[in-house]
């Protein structure tokens, strides 16, 4: 009864720390404001760059081989930034993206416009890690590319498409846009969500096919009312933005309590080892 006793008291001190451990992260998720970018200088910024002409930059395929961006102009071609080690966002947008696309080339054909999907973590967004990403996803069109760039040219390419990322404790906070250009490596729209329609992208398309110029968007003074622009999470209660801390914690606190009650178990073996000595030592 007293050792049942004792490792009754043992465990609840155990779990009492791995609870101290937690609660004051929790306490910073739930007050943390978004923390990253400036929505508006955001906007403006991926904005200033549509009608520009993408740089002719040198990126990694899934294999390690190296793909040239001009490679791509001919046909239109949709441009999507992510990092594989996003939990949430990005895996949502990418499959809201690979279901428009899908849906898109049933209606103009498969090989009609491409996609690129550009890991702009590096080095972790590796061609290993976004060929993980991408099977994981069972994103195998053959129009669909993930590519990676080095770390040198990750900030030129993010200027050309006017993407802009920061970093935060929970990952980064990034702008959620697809970047649509001509065949000329042109940027004539960006789309915006993580949520993104088929006509969104389906009606440019169809202009770009046939010949006719695309028009900018409008409308963009109430985007950010309508559509989730930002890689963060937004909180109906405060009418802001903030970091989605909730899987963080929930690993942290799953590892911090397994390390936790491993130095118990460990303990324990070690009290009842010096215990059965003392106790053969005592016979003898």
């Amino acid at each position: 009864m007293r050792a049942t006793a004792f490792l009754s008291g043992r465990l609840a001190a155990v779990l009492c720390l791995a609870l101290g451990l937690l609660l004051p992260h929790s306490s910073q998720a739930s007050s943390s404001s978004d923390m990253g970018l400036d929505r508006d200088q955001a906007l403006r910024t991926s904005q200033a760059v549509v009608g520009q002409k993408i740089g002719d930059h040198t990126l990694l395929d899934r294999e390690g081989r190296p793909v040239r961006l001009s490679s791509y102009r001919g046909k239109p071609l949709l441009v999507s930034f992510i990092y594989t080690g996003c939990f949430q966002v990005c895996p949502t947008t990418t499959r809201s993206l690979q279901e428009t696309v899908q849906g898109l080339q049933k209606v103009f054909g498969p090989n009609q416009f491409n996609v690129v999907s550009i890991g702009f973590n590096q080095p972790d967004d590796s061609p290993q890690a976004l060929k993980a990403f991408a099977a994981q996803y069972q994103i195998n069109q053959p129009s669909w590319e993930f590519l990676s760039p080095s770390m040198k040219t990750v900030g030129d390419i993010s200027r050309d498409f006017g993407f802009v990322y920061a970093a935060t404790p929970a990952g980064f906070d990034h702008v959620l846009q697809v970047s649509l250009l001509d065949a000329d490596g042109r940027i004539v729209r960006q789309i915006y969500g993580d949520n993104i329609k088929p006509a969104e992208i389906g009606e440019p398309i169809k202009l770009l096919l046939s010949g006719a110029p695309v028009e900018p968007a409008t409308m963009l003074d109430n985007l950010m009312d309508r559509v989730r622009i930002l890689c963060t999470v937004y909180d109906p209660k405060t009418g802001s933005y903030r970091v989605d801390y909730t899987l963080p914690i929930q690993i942290a606190g799953g590892v911090t309590f397994f390390v936790l009650m491993l130095i118990f178990m460990i303990n324990e073996w070690r009290s009842m080892r010096a215990a059965a000595r003392s106790k053969g030592a005592r016979r003898v």
